[in-house]
């Protein structure tokens, strides 16, 4: 398994993934998610045998914030730590970055506890409607 940036080939594949698991409302048509990724400084997939298996997307200014927007595995190689190293290799390794992130998914608050994310007292969300 390696992680790298997304490759254009394989947007309809991991937009496909997404769907799939429960991120169909937010990624919208091919083109909207070409956009999102677009805008987006992390956008990278883990890849098995040259298939993306799974997919992280984030905003970050690589010094002091990040946001990760989506992690997405695929079903078949959940808790085998691809989501782990991927998370991981998004996020890097510089500890003066504050990462955030919305872990209202099943499962989604022990995942990422075990990557040392800690429910925030300070945080304040402005949904969207």
């Amino acid at each position: 398994m390696h992680h790298r940036r997304i490759k254009p080939n394989e947007i309809p594949s991991v937009h496909a993934l997404l769907a799939a698991n429960g991120w169909r409302h937010r990624i919208g048509s091919i083109d909207e998610f070409q956009a999102l990724l677009a805008a987006s400084q992390v956008a990278h997939v883990a890849v098995v045998e040259h298939e993306p298996v799974a997919f992280v997307r984030g905003i970050t200014d690589g010094l002091s914030n990040g946001y990760l927007s989506m992690v997405v595995v695929a079903p078949e190689h959940r808790g085998k730590g691809v989501g782990r190293s991927l998370v991981e290799h998004a996020i890097g390794s510089n500890p003066n970055v504050t990462w955030v992130l919305r872990a209202g998914r099943i499962g989604a608050p022990e995942f990422f506890a075990k990557l040392g994310f800690r429910q925030s007292t300070v945080a304040m969300e402005r949904r969207r409607v």
